[in-house]
């Protein structure tokens, strides 16, 4: 492991997400302990069985002052295990075990885990923002309007029995019949008004391409801004052709308004809203304060230059 100061020699606590991984939780917690072994380092790998666990086992691990402290999982797992790490000088890895791990992706981790493990063992200590909003942190985006709603009816289709694949497929016809408009009212830390009618607000650490093969990758992990994305009022039919043009990587000023800032905040018409953060979803209070937190979390990333085969 290497970075612009000297690091002692890593002592590691994994937190893994027990769904994560093709295998049982035990069998992968054991692979992993056996990839580090390969490098000549002990880690200690902690299976969570919720969401609830990875935080609690997360703030337990801090305690014990590992050098490194691993999430073991997807971008929900990620986020908890960051929470505990964040603004400390104990330094975040990351085993993307999830199903879309967009953080690992704009990290350069690939989603082989022995690279990753790899990384963690001798890669470079990272300084990245974080977002927050009301007191809690977000890697990679937030969001209101229709992807919370897409995520609460997807849980509860799953819990009626359907897949999760299955259940984001109907998720997305019954939220596009049912949907109704989000009507926010942002100030940005400038003082500049906006009344909003839109399907969604999305709100980015740093900016997102929206153009293009990339569409929905970052730019930047580190240059200290918020994104927010939004677009005027659709019904149905041009809910689906955002999603279509989104696909296509076609979608433009025409089709999403963009604006920076640093910091703002978010009133709706309820004293409450369903927000995301890394695609988990809780309820708010609002109104909702979002700012960057600029350099606020130490990360192990690629050394400059490395290449993995996937």
């Amino acid at each position: 492991m290497t970075s612009d100061a000297k690091e002692a020699s890593p002592s590691i606590i994994c937190i893994m997400n027990s769904s994560a991984g093709s295998r049982s939780g035990q069998s992968t917690a054991n692979q992993i302990v056996e990839m580090f072994a390969k490098r000549k380092i002990q880690a200690n790998v902690w299976i969570a069985k919720s969401g609830a666990e990875i935080a609690d086992l997360s703030r337990r691990a801090i305690t014990l002052r590992p050098t490194v402290l691993v999430a073991g999982g997807g971008d929900g797992t990620i986020n908890a295990v960051a929470d505990a790490v964040v603004d400390t000088d104990i330094i975040l890895g990351v085993l993307p075990m999830g199903t879309l791990n967009h953080f690992a992706r704009d990290l350069k981790i690939p989603a082989d885990i022995d690279h990753a493990v790899e990384i963690i063992a001798t890669g470079r200590v990272r300084s990245v923002d974080v977002g927050d909003v009301n007191g809690s942190i977000f890697l990679n985006n937030s969001s209101l309007g229709l992807y919370p709603h897409l995520v609460r009816e997807r849980e509860r289709l799953q819990s009626l029995g359907t897949s999760k694949l299955v259940g984001w497929i109907r998720a997305v016809g019954v939220v596009a019949l049912r949907f109704s408009q989000l009507h926010v009212r942002m100030v940005t830390r400038n003082k500049a008004k906006a009344l909003l009618t839109t399907p969604f607000l999305f709100i980015g650490v740093n900016q997102y391409q929206i153009e293009g093969w990339a569409i929905g990758q970052r730019l930047s992990l580190d240059k200290g801004t918020l994104w927010l994305y939004s677009a005027a009022r659709r019904g149905p039919l041009g809910l689906v052709a955002i999603g279509l043009q989104a696909l296509l990587g076609r979608l433009g000023g025409n089709t999403v308004l963009a604006y920076e800032t640093t910091e703002c905040w978010i009133e709706t018409r309820g004293r409450a809203a369903d927000v995301a953060r890394d695609g988990e979803v809780t309820r708010m209070a609002t109104p909702l304060h979002y700012h960057i937190r600029p350099a606020a979390l130490r990360v192990m990333a690629p050394l400059s230059g490395t290449r993995f085969n996937d």
